[in-house]
């Protein structure tokens, strides 16, 4: 066998040799920790030293809206605490920083405050100090199911602003953003909630805040989708909400009357509601007079097939999802037979609906006064 070594070098230069050069490489790769390891020592050393004293604070200028209400005669301290900890506020040291910075932070008043979470410290201090906008009035209530002018009288007395004011607004609809299908009606479309009113709301923005309302709500429960599943449009569809809100009051109830709707509808049966007719009588009453269903007035659904032209209310969350989707059935009729209760019976036949009416009489009779004319 040949060697496979130089034949001028001896066996033991050869081991030599070897044991050197992996003395070499032992010299290298430690060299190159020492380098790699001090370069990450480094790195680590100057972020370290780059964001010493550094402040944990948001850059801004903020995300989602939030109601901050900051109590009578609160310190700084607290009020920093509760934008802490409604995530308007990164840190304490951040509050403390814009404290120190802003020599009219002792000037913030109690109040309730509309702002945004993760704000900048000094940002949500002078908004603060000078809140304009920000600045919540008074909080209003609208109900569920009340039609267009009793929500503005509902609306001069929640926030004190000139019934002539809501009415001039209401005359130009294009200004209140409402959707393309409301065709400039506003009939339905100011959604019952609690607002909080700012320093300088006027009855226009009062009237966009609800119809954002509407919006918001309708997109959330997928309205307009629901709307096309049933070959309806959305105003039909809203048209039909309404009616049920004004119908009954209890939940398992809505989707059932949104049924019988739209059955007879599909049946092309005259709706026969109480409710429209109070609508186009202006009528305080749950029940109507054979006057009252005289009435010509389109919204008159003992008169005319069909909805009627548009809301007779404006409906609230429920009653909109319960128009959208209708629990399946073959009702045809139903009749709230106890007022007190909200109770209702839903029937297939014209049999079986006239012992319900039968029912609801009886109630009538022994609750005088109770069920109208």
């Amino acid at each position: 066998m040949s060697s496979m070594l130089d034949p001028e070098v001896k066996p033991s230069q050869a081991q030599e040799i070897a044991r050197t050069a992996k003395g070499c490489l032992a010299v290298f790769v430690a060299a190159a920790v020492l380098i790699l390891g001090g370069s990450f020592v480094w790195d680590k050393t100057t972020t370290f030293l780059s964001t010493f004293g550094e402040v944990p604070d948001y850059p801004g200028p903020g995300n989602t809206k939030v109601l901050v209400d900051v109590p009578e005669g609160a310190s700084l301290d607290v009020i920093g605490g509760i934008l802490i900890e409604k995530d308007v506020v990164k840190s304490k040291k951040a509050w403390d920083r814009a404290v120190r910075s802003e020599e009219r932070a002792t000037s913030v008043q109690a109040g309730r405050y509309l702002m945004k979470t993760q704000m900048q410290a000094i940002d949500a201090l002078r908004l603060l100090i000078n809140p304009g906008t920000s600045k919540i009035r008074l909080q209003f209530t609208i109900p569920e199911g009340l039609r267009l002018t009793a929500q503005v009288d509902a609306l001069v007395k929640g926030t004190k602003i000139k019934k002539s004011s809501f009415e001039k607004a209401l005359d130009k609809p294009k200004a209140l953003k409402l959707p393309k299908y409301a065709k400039n009606r506003p009939e339905g479309f100011l959604f019952p909630d609690t607002y909080e009113l700012t320093a300088d709301s006027t009855a226009t923005s009062t009237l966009k805040q609800m119809v954002s309302q509407y919006k918001s709500v309708t997109r959330e429960i997928e309205f307009e989708a629901d709307a096309k599943k049933l070959k309806l449009s959305p105003y039909e569809v809203l048209t039909a909400a309404s009616i049920v809100e004004r119908e009954v009051n209890r939940e398992e109830y809505r989707a059932k009357v949104a049924r019988v709707i739209y059955n007879r509808l599909a049946k092309k049966q005259k709706l026969d509601l109480d409710s429209t007719v109070a609508y186009a009588e202006n009528l305080k009453t749950t029940t109507t007079t054979k006057k009252d269903r005289a009435s010509k007035s389109k919204y008159n659904t003992y008169r005319y097939k069909g909805l009627p032209p548009g809301p007779i209310s404006a409906p609230g969350k429920a009653a909109l999802e319960a128009a959208a989707n209708p629990e399946k059935g073959k009702w045809l009729y139903f009749v709230t037979v106890n007022l007190d209760t909200g109770e209702t019976k839903f029937a297939e036949t014209p049999e079986a609906h006239e012992k319900n009416v039968a029912e609801f009489q009886a109630w009538c009779q022994a609750n005088t006064g109770r069920c109208g004319g």
